[in-house]
């Protein structure tokens, strides 16, 4: 199989094997995802850079198995960078930080399709400035997940918190609040916990903060564990293994009612980019205080 490679910001990353096929039914292979994250690199980095990352690896394609890799491999580059994470149980991961395209263009050449990244940054990984709620579908329609992500905005605007919408490339939504980096882990995902209770009990039929599977009765789980220390969230912009190759795509809320969480493919994004822009460009100017809109929810749901 043939090799490519793509010259960047002062390496070149040799893509082995690229007409490797990972996406069997539409045929791309391992150099066309190389290449689409050469393409978009530049914007994507703005969600990765500073962050520890972890990738989901597909090296025998989407068919094949399922890697969820931590730690850096022996393969990697000594100029990629790397940050030691400890661990909750003890010890210590070693993970990449994806500061540059090239970066990504590597772990595409290891069969890395997605990069999660934490919800911290290594400088406090203990204090996130990213609070997440993924909306979960049990076998939920798509007007029903934007009617889920419209209460969702609408809640935490109640309580005075600016407002970001992804499509994940998967199965939901994720609606996302930029924050100040003043509480922990612990504290944000209890202020989150109570923002999914308060969902839940204003639309019963519809979503659901029961994190048993079982007793969600077919209702959108409001996702709010994922902010947890280690945690973490797919990157905006990141491939996702489904057909056709769908992306994790941030949108503007009046965009999301024409929206579906697969609506955008890695053969739409750079266009999308270069004549829309990044619709989250801003998100960091909009990082907020959990102080007054704590004292909001409390109002809203004692106990919180």
């Amino acid at each position: 199989m043939s090799s490519r490679t793509i010259q960047l910001g002062g390496h070149r990353v040799e893509v082995s094997r690229a007409d490797k096929v990972l996406f069997p039914r539409d045929g791309l292979t391992k150099g066309d995802i190389a290449e689409y994250y050469h393409r978009v690199g530049t914007t994507l980095v703005r969600y990765t850079k500073d962050r520890p990352l972890a990738s989901e690896r597909y090296p025998d394609g989407i068919e094949g198995q399922r890697i969820f890799q931590k730690n850096v491999s022996e393969r990697t580059p000594r100029w990629v960078r790397r940050v030691e994470v400890p661990k909750r149980e003890g010890g210590r991961n070693l993970q990449v930080v994806c500061e540059e395209p090239d970066t990504l263009v590597h772990l595409a050449d290891q069969g890395s399709l997605t990069p999660h990244v934490w919800l911290s940054r290594i400088d406090d990984l203990e204090r996130p400035d990213r609070m997440v709620f993924d909306l979960d579908p049990s076998d939920n329609g798509v007007e029903e997940l934007r009617s889920a992500a419209h209460h969702t905005r609408r809640v935490l605007e109640e309580v005075g918190l600016p407002t970001f919408v992804m499509t994940t490339g998967s199965r939901g939504f994720h609606v996302l609040v930029p924050l100040r980096r003043e509480d922990t882990f612990h504290r944000v995902r209890e202020f989150a916990r109570g923002i999914a209770t308060v969902l839940s009990e204003r639309s019963p039929e519809l979503l659901t903060a029961e994190q048993r599977k079982e007793d969600r009765a077919g209702r959108i789980f409001v996702d709010y564990l994922r902010n947890s220390y280690a945690q973490t969230t797919v990157a905006p912009y990141s491939v996702r293994a489904r057909n056709t190759a769908p992306v994790a795509m941030p949108i503007s809320w009046h965009e999301l009612d024409e929206a579906s969480p697969r609506g955008f493919t890695v053969g739409d994004v750079p266009q999308r980019l270069a004549t829309h822009g990044d619709e989250w460009s801003g998100i960091g100017n909009r990082a907020t205080s959990l102080t007054r809109p704590r004292q909001r929810l409390a109002e809203l749901h004692p106990g919180s």
